[in-house]
Formats: C-alpha cells, structure tokens, sequence
C-alpha cells in the first residue's frame, strides 16, 4: 500500500487517503447526516472495542466534520507516511474476520436506526489469506454473517504488480447484489479520479422518489421506482441563530383578526378564489377535494414513434424509470421485454403520470434507454426509461413570426466551417457551478482553519485564445461576408448631443397663445401641462423657472398674473 507504481504516481495509500478525504468533504456538503468511520488493518498498534490485534480504529462512527477532515489529512505524501508509520505502523499480519468483526461493532453501537449500512475496502493484495485456509474460511463465513444483517461489503481494488485477480479470494467476500442485475465489475484503479468514481457510485445511496403502479391495461400492472437524476444544487439556506447562545432558533407564525386582533384558529379561516370580479369563497375540504384527480400511478395511453418527439416538449429535466420487485413479482422481466421492445421498434411510451395523492396528473412520454459502460466497466447510462414532462395545449405559445434574412450559400459555408473549428466533446458532469464551488470552498476555509480558499476553477469561461488559434483568419473572412466594411463589434454607440436635429425633434410643441396661459393662471389649471411644455414656455417667455414643477409654476404665474 506505501509503494508506487512510478515516479509521478501516488501510492494507494496516499490515493486512498485523499479519496476517503474527498467523500468526507462531500458529505459535510452534501449530507452531514450520515456517519463515517475510519478502521486500518494490519498495524502495528491496535485500538478497537474488541482488543483484537493489528487492527487501529482511527475514528468511530459519527458524522463528518473539520477535526475529522484535518486528522486525515496529516496522513497525505511522504511526510503523512512518514507520520503513519511513527503513530500507528504497518506491515504486521491480521485476521480479515476480525477486521470485518470490528467493523459490525461500529454499527452495533449507534442507537438509532440507518437507512443502509456500508463497509469499503481499501487494498492493493487480492489473496490476503492464501498461505492460511483457516482464516480465509473464517472471512468468508463473516462477509455471510453481514450480509444477512444488511451490512453491504464493497471492494475498492487497487493497482499492483502483475493485475489485481478478484477471483482468488474477493469475489466470495464482497456484496454483489446490487451490480449483478446490471453486468457491472469493476476494473483496479490506477488513478485518484477512478477511485472517486468508483467510491461516488457506492457510497451514494439510489433513493427512490416514489413507488408506483405502471398499468398497461386493466389487468396488467408492474411496480416501478421513479428516480430524480437531475436536480439544481443551491446553496444551503441560512440557519438563524440566537445572539447570545448561538442555538438555532425556531420561527412560528400565526395569523390575527385585523379588527380584533384576537388569535384565529385554522377552522376560522377559509380560502377564496377571484373568478371574474365575484370572489368565490371554500372551506377547506372543498380545496382538498378539487386537488384529488387520480390515484397516484402510471397508465399507459399508447405508443408513438421517438422522431415524434421534439426539443420544444422536454418542459422540465426528466425522471428516471427503473422496474421494482416491492408491489408486484415478475416486475422486472416484464419491464425489460418492455423495455427490448421499445429499443427495437424505436417507439416511446405516452402515459398519463400521477405522482402522488392531490396532484393534477402530467402527460408525460418514456423514452428507452440502453445500458452503456465505459472503459473501467463503470456504468454510465443504466438501462430504463427515461420520463419526459409532456406539454398540455393551454402550455403552449405562440412565437411572433417575424422576416427572416437568407444567408447566401458563401456565408453559409464559412459559418460551417467555423462550427467545425469550435466543435469539443461535451459532458454536463465535467462542468460544476463556479459560484457553488467557490461558496463551499470559502466555508471548507473557514472550517478548516486555512490561510485562504482554493480558487474554484470556471470551466464556463470560454478558452479564448484557444479558439481564436483554432479558427485563424475563419472570423475576419465571415466579417467581410456579413457585415459592413465599417463595422465594429466592440465600437460603442455614440449619445446623441442635446442640441442636434434628433434631440430639438423630442422637445414638446406648445401650441398655446398668450391669451391661452393667461387662462390657465386665471383658472389655477396650469398645473395640468407637463414638466417639459412648462420648460418650453417658461423658455420662449425667457424666464428662469428652476427644475421643480411647482417652481416653473410659481414663475409663470407671477408673469402673467403681472
């Protein structure tokens, strides 16, 4: 584990530490709720509730936090080996049934219940027993024992000399429950960016948003999971606190009679509707009623072509659809001959979708999509279908047409060729929000006790001179087609001074004769004609009136009333 493969490379220790280090970060972010443990094996020093040897608890279950990130860190490159091997040690023998053992306790130990229960191991060595059947038999009776308790046990191999067989010993030990529906193994990780996905993929749970009945008729139905794949991150909200304490505080509202001012219990108020200009008041079960549309569920309404779909109908990022076993059996082989069939014949679903109890149904299609893995045999698209929020007709609107200009077919061609210069493969998980990023890495800063944030990277930023080698003299050339010979993009256009033709046209015509104004003093309506005609007349009188409305009345008055 302290030895790497080259020069430049980190060793799985230090590649370890940093990844572990990486999901803490994660989860502070992310979910600070759920609890971490640290456990090594095969040291020197022993420090577990069991008294078991060569087995080192660094920390116990408990939720994330700076200390925590700032212990491990101390573990990272030469000098962080350096520091290992004074406080804990390495290179002693150990009992994978004991290190499983003391694992179990960890979880033993917390008084409430968790959601999932997930072990990690961290190892370069695919045949840690193989010189002792004794101890290897007692692994696998352990790795047993856990997964009937719901305590899965997840492999994180790394790279060693002569390839990591998974065969010799792993594949009795680790959980393969939930890949081997999928056809998923991991390959050994080489590099810190695989280890972080492979831990990414594990580590985060698959909550399902909702389980519901996908009917294909009256007497057909399955069970299937709908799964949120794309959700905006936002910033965590601010929590109030209280000056002196620093506990946060609770807010309580309440509503009072405006007349009385005596509190108003929920059975005191009703709710209103304005329909035209007549107010059409509800009592509450009224409101609750007009919301109930359905039973929550999927029912099919039949099958169109995918080319039917259009770009304009995708109205909001869409769900993912995945069979479940929960409700009904047989589920998923119905849902995969489903799904096969859909593939082939290239044709979506069109469904009526209800997601839960008081909300008006959608019109919503599902797309078929086909499993795809990457070269590490990690999964990148899981094999489904894909739910897309379908537009009503009262959704729709109607674009203003206005003339277009036709391109000739030169200027067409060297836009192509422009396309061409600029084209780059795109992936929306290589971009990250550069606000967020930099907002968690000022808190990380501040938690952490650092001199200062690391800079957040904006990869929305186009590369500029990049582009600019790219595409050469493609620009200017598509300037000389389009534009005039005198244009420039960054020119700014100019003010029109106040005493040109464009400026005196905008100043306001006062057709009024003297007998006219002399009227309107009389009559104190002077005060009905505009700032800018009252300007004009105090100027063509020759009178100085000020800025104010009532200071230009003031001078015309005292002159004609003169």
């Amino acid at each position: 584990m302290f030895k790497s493969q080259g020069e430049d490379e980190l060793t799985p220790f230090d590649m370890s530490i940093q990844c572990i280090k990486s999901v803490y970060t994660n989860k502070i972010i992310s979910s600070d709720h759920d609890l971490l443990a640290v456990v090594f094996y095969g040291t020197k020093k022993d420090k577990n509730s069991v008294n078991f040897k060569n087995i080192y608890v660094l920390q116990e279950l408990d939720n994330p936090g700076a200390k925590r990130v700032q212990e491990l860190d101390k573990f990272k490159g030469q000098q962080g080996q350096k520091h290992f091997q004074d406080l804990i040690g390495y290179g002693c023998d150990y009992s994978l049934s004991e290190v499983l053992w003391v694992c179990a306790n960890l979880f033993s130990d917390v008084q409430f219940k968790m959601s999932h229960k997930r072990i990690m191991l961290f190892t370069n060595e695919d045949d840690p027993h193989g010189n002792d059947s004794a101890k290897a038999s007692r692994a696998r009776t352990k790795a047993g024992d856990l997964r009937d308790t719901g305590i899965f046990l997840d492999l994180m191999h790394l790279k060693k000399r002569g390839g990591f067989d998974i065969s010799l010993f792993y594949r009795d030990i680790i959980s393969m429950a939930e890949d081997e529906d999928l056809g998923v193994h991991f390959k050994e990780s080489s590099k810190l960016g695989d280890l972080l996905r492979k831990v990414l993929a594990k580590e985060t749970k698959k909550r399902v948003l909702s389980r519901l009945k996908l009917k294909l008729n009256e007497d057909i139905a399955l069970t299937v999971g709908i799964y949120n794949m794309v959700q905006k991150a936002l910033k965590p909200h601010p929590v109030r606190l209280y000056r002196e304490t620093n506990e946060p505080v609770r807010t309580k509202t309440r509503t009072f009679n405006v007349n009385t001012g005596s509190l108003l219990l929920p059975s005191d108020t009703m709710r209103s509707q304005t329909y035209g200009s007549r107010q059409i008041v509800l009592e509450k079960e009224e409101t609750e009623q007009l919301k109930r549309f359905d039973e929550p569920g999927l029912i099919l309404i039949g099958f169109k072509p995918l080319i039917m779909l259009k770009k304009h109908h995708f109205l909001r990022p869409s769900l993912f659809v995945y069979p479940e076993e929960s409700l009904i059996n047989g589920s998923s082989t119905l849902f995969n001959a489903l799904l096969t069939k859909c593939l082939e014949k290239e044709v979506m679903a069109v469904c009526r979708y209800t997601p839960r109890q008081n909300i008006p149904p959608y019109f919503v299609a599902l797309i078929p999509q086909e499993e795809e893995l990457d070269d590490q045999k990690f999964q990148v698209t899981p094999p489904g279908f894909q739910l897309v929020f379908l537009p009503y007709a009262d959704d729709k609107r109607k674009v203003p047409i206005t003339e277009k200009v036709m391109a000739n077919p030169e200027q067409v061609d060297k836009m192509k060729a422009i396309v061409q210069k600029l084209r780059f493969k795109y992936r929306s998980d290589n971009f990250e929000n550069p606000v967020l990023q930099q907002h968690f890495r000022n808190l990380e800063a501040l938690a952490l006790d650092l001199m200062e944030p690391e800079p957040a990277v904006d990869l929305t930023l186009p590369k500029v001179e990049a582009m600019d080698k790219r595409l050469g003299c493609l620009v200017d050339e598509f300037k000389e087609l389009v534009y005039p010979p005198d244009y420039n993009p960054e020119e700014k256009v100019l003010k029109r001074k106040q005493g040109d033709e464009g400026s005196r046209s905008k100043k306001p015509k006062v057709e009024l004769s003297e007998e006219e104004l002399k009227a309107y003093v009389s009559k104190g309506t002077l005060g009905k004609l505009t700032v800018p005609m009252l300007k004009e007349v105090c100027r063509e009188y020759g009178l100085k009136g000020g800025l104010k409305k009532q200071e230009l009345l003031d001078t015309l008055t005292k002159h004609f009333q003169d």
